[in-house]
């Protein structure tokens, strides 16, 4: 796919994943979604449809409503991803919650694949597929809990010496080819299908994370409370990636690290962990040139700039 103006065609699902779309109710947040909302939605209908719109100013909730009227549509400020999945479980209807990104879409069966996973095993709390960009490559979606050694490996460059190694790349999850069933420590949240029962008890998305690390607290949140996170590749979605924020929001990547670690691991690892980024993105900054390393120098100077608990409490 060149051109962000082509949409994608939708692969049509068979007889057995309509029959399942109705005890699943879909949950889809946007910020600004086109072109990309048309076939993510035209790729879960039948499903119970919610559509959480974040304060979007390019007509995206217009066409929401023209093309999906049968779509429950919720408007509200944008206080972040979280914020809006949390207002989808509570309109939900459905046995099974299935959330997926803005701008990525089901191929074929995958939610009747996903929804075998967690009727498989009820000891499981999340289902996620395999993830594929427009062009048909890879995107590694099976990931690791942050800790003060895997930021080392991601922010100085250390996994490049070894990318297929869990010792320097467990945060991207090293050395697993997405090609077999597991249970991973978390997923990336483009796509995932969670147990109603699961939300129950440990709750919902904790709001303070605005747009990235929300799912990682979750699961391990779920896993905390002997809950299983499932990948399978049986399932597959096609996400396009970073559509809503052009990655622009690194510094809310990076205050996500220091969330995590603060409430699960304490101020002093969270502090650690300011120190090690703020190095780390110094030194990145002196390397690159351009946007991308000013944006390294900016984030560390924001690093230097405030208490730990203001930095926790920011917001854009």
């Amino acid at each position: 796919m060149n051109s962000s103006s082509e949409v994608p065609k939708v692969s049509v699902s068979g007889p057995t994943d309509t029959a399942t779309r109705a005890s699943v109710s879909a949950i889809v947040v946007t910020y600004d979604a086109l072109p990309w909302i048309e076939p993510c939605l035209e790729s879960v209908r039948g499903c119970e449809l919610i559509v959480v719109d974040n304060g979007s100013s390019d007509g995206t909730p217009a066409l929401v409503r023209e093309r999906f009227p049968e779509a429950r549509l919720i408007e509200q400020e944008n206080q972040g991803l979280g914020a809006g999945w949390n207002a989808g479980i509570t309109a939900a209807r459905g046995r099974w919650l299935f959330f997926l990104n803005a701008d990525a879409w089901v191929v074929g069966d995958a939610i009747a694949r996903l929804v075998e996973v967690l009727e498989r095993d009820p000891e499981a709390a999340v289902a996620g597929p395999r993830l594929r960009y427009p062009d048909g490559r890879l995107q590694r979606s099976v990931r690791g809990f942050p800790t003060l050694w895997r930021l080392a490996t991601e922010y100085f460059f250390l996994r490049k010496l070894a990318p297929r190694t869990r010792l320097l790349n467990a945060f991207y999850g090293g050395g697993f080819r997405h090609d077999r069933e597991l249970e991973a420590e978390f997923l990336m949240g483009a796509a995932l299908l969670v147990r109603r029962e699961a939300i129950a008890e440990v709750g919902g998305l904790d709001e303070r994370f605005f747009l990235f690390s929300e799912e990682v607290d979750w699961c391990y949140r779920f896993r905390q409370a002997s809950w299983k996170v499932i990948f399978t590749p049986a399932a597959e979605v096609v996400h396009v990636g970073g559509a809503s924020h052009a990655g622009r929001l690194f510094r809310e990547q990076v205050q996500g690290h220091l969330l995590f670690l603060d409430k699960h691991r304490g101020a002093r690892r969270a502090a650690a962990a300011r120190r090690l980024l703020a190095t780390a993105l110094t030194l990145r900054g002196l390397i690159f040139r351009g946007e991308r390393g000013r944006s390294y120098r900016d984030t560390a100077r924001w690093l230097r700039s405030s208490s730990l608990q203001e930095l926790l409490a920011w917001r854009r």
